[in-house]
């Protein structure tokens, strides 16, 4: 049975010149204008109208969210698509930090009135002395800050507004084991969203864009926090119901809202700071990100490995033979046992297997005392549910 021993990855934006070396160059060809690719790596491209070539093995985000990606569409075709939680977190948590303090002090607007005084000399003082009154601002310690969502970044932002002591509640049903060690013990939990729009002074969301998470701050709960709250949203733009935001704005109710995703509805409010969706923006995210991607799309090229997968099941099976097969399908009963049938019919034993499941998909790592033939390969590519197969005999490390 042959098996590839070089691909062929597309690139749809320009990616991290530090993940990229992750690749090496006599076993991958890397470009943006290349045929028949392997995988693709993308950062922000839309990728929904665009026809994936049937010799892709995978995509890989270089980044968190992936609503540019067809994730729902790709599982389907037994596609994973690999992105990079956790890589960027540390950008986010700064920018975040930084919205709070910008809105605190009023330090956009005291710039802007600065930027464009006319006077000089004693008559600038006097100018700059009687405008400051205007943007007296408040101190963080004290303050409550609600956090929904306690993934990478908002465990980060969490830990960090501990430091500069501010009270911290978070919310998030669905934390981590992980997430939940890394948080400081200082923060405290919230029963339920309301509650914690309740208590917060400065709220900060980090959950991606869902359908139940749209519109998640909406009127309503911005009605339950305290007067002249800030809400900042760097997690994605629909999250935050704009037409409650501006009415809470000129109410009064809110004092200030930082957002990452500028709109026309909202660009001009002088209680608003848009920023250019910077986020991500440094050049240690994106490093960190390609790097992240990069390393696990040839982990799942070569070794059929699957970390930090949005669709697949993680997956990872030391090698323990040259001989590998991995098979995705769909998550119905059966499946395991009619692929070792097909196995067993065919005089292979089976040295070692892994078999995991994430709602509809399936996925198995069989490493075999022998080379797979390829009418073997055919036969459990024919069977009802398969989604995919590929055979990686290569030598293990």
């Amino acid at each position: 049975m042959s098996v590839k021993t070089t691909y062929k990855i597309l690139t749809l934006n320009s990616i991290s010149v530090e993940g990229l070396q992750r690749l090496p160059r006599e076993r991958y060809e890397v470009a943006s204008d290349i045929g028949h690719p392997d995988a693709i790596m993308v950062r922000s491209a839309k990728m929904h109208d665009m026809p994936i070539p049937d010799t892709v093995l995978a995509v890989a985000r270089a980044g968190a969210g992936t609503n540019n990606v067809p994730v729902a569409a790709l599982a389907k075709r037994g596609i994973p698509v690999f992105n990079a939680p956790g890589a960027n977190a540390n950008a986010v948590k700064e920018l975040v930090l930084a919205g709070m303090l910008l809105a605190a002090r009023n330090i956009c607007q005291a710039w802007n009135f600065v930027e464009h005084l006319k006077e000089d000399g004693a008559a600038l003082d006097k100018a700059v002395e009687g405008g400051k009154k205007t943007y007296v601002g408040f101190e963080l310690p004290g303050r409550t800050l609600g956090v929904i969502g306690l993934g990478a970044i908002g465990v980060q932002v969490a830990n960090a507004a501990i430091n500069l002591g501010m009270r911290v509640v978070g919310f998030d049903p669905q934390v981590t084991v992980e997430r939940a060690w890394q948080l400081s013990a200082a923060v405290e939990q919230a029963r339920s969203l309301d509650e914690l729009f309740s208590k917060a002074d400065f709220l900060t969301v980090h959950v991606p864009l869902l359908d139940a998470t749209r519109a998640l701050v909406n009127e309503a709960r911005i009605k339950l926090m305290p007067a002249n709250a800030v809400v900042l949203n760097f997690a994605r733009g629909e999250i935050v119901d704009e037409a409650a935001v501006a009415a809470a704005l000129a109410s009064g109710k809110l004092t200030a809202y930082i957002s990452d995703f500028p709109s026309r509805a909202l660009i001009g409010n002088p209680k608003v700071i848009s920023l250019p969706h910077l986020g991500a923006s440094t050049y240690e995210a994106e490093s960190n990100c390609a790097v992240m991607v990069a390393d696990n799309l040839r982990a799942y090229l070569e070794h059929g490995v699957i970390r930090y997968s949005v669709n697949f099941p993680e997956a990872d099976l030391p090698r323990t033979t040259p001989h590998r097969i991995t098979i995705a399908n769909a998550n119905v009963p059966n499946m395991v046992g009619q692929i070792s049938t097909c196995l067993g019919d065919a005089g292979l034993n089976i040295a070692d297997l892994l078999n995991k499941s994430r709602g509809e998909v399936a996925y198995t790592i069989v490493d075999l005392d022998g080379p797979v033939k390829e009418e073997t390969l055919v036969r459990i590519r024919g069977i009802d549910g398969v989604l995919s197969v590929r055979c990686l005999n290569e030598q293990p490390g």
